[in-house]
């Protein structure tokens, strides 16, 4: 059985062509749609944008799997794990909540 518990393993994963046929076909599906905003009544698209620091389309939706890639490698290109999902939504799912505001820890200091 395939292991994807390395990063090398899961950049191997990601970059092979297999993913991204798998990746596209589940956008496709999806209607280019994030389903967990769909979930909650908004919509969240792909729209295109470039940016010109990274050179390349802002990626604004991912394929995210349900059941994680490295604790249900069997699963890994399985449609019904699979599932389009805008990057803010991909992040709370990971715990990564990049988009809040650090608290500015000098606010109740003395000002001189």
């Amino acid at each position: 059985m395939l292991e994807y518990k390395s990063k090398e393993q899961k950049r191997r994963f990601y970059d092979s062509s297999e993913w991204k046929r798998k990746r596209k076909k589940i956008k496709q599906r999806d209607n280019y749609e994030c389903q967990e905003c769909k979930r909650q009544g908004l919509l969240s698209i792909d729209t295109y944008e470039y940016s010109e620091s990274a050179k390349r389309k802002k990626i604004q939706l991912v394929v995210h799997h349900i059941k994680e890639l490295e604790h249900h490698p069997d699963l890994a290109l399985d449609e019904d794990n699979l599932e389009t999902v805008c990057v803010e939504c991909h992040n709370k799912e990971h715990g990564r909540d990049f988009g809040k505001k650090k608290p500015n820890k000098w606010q109740h200091d003395e000002k001189w």
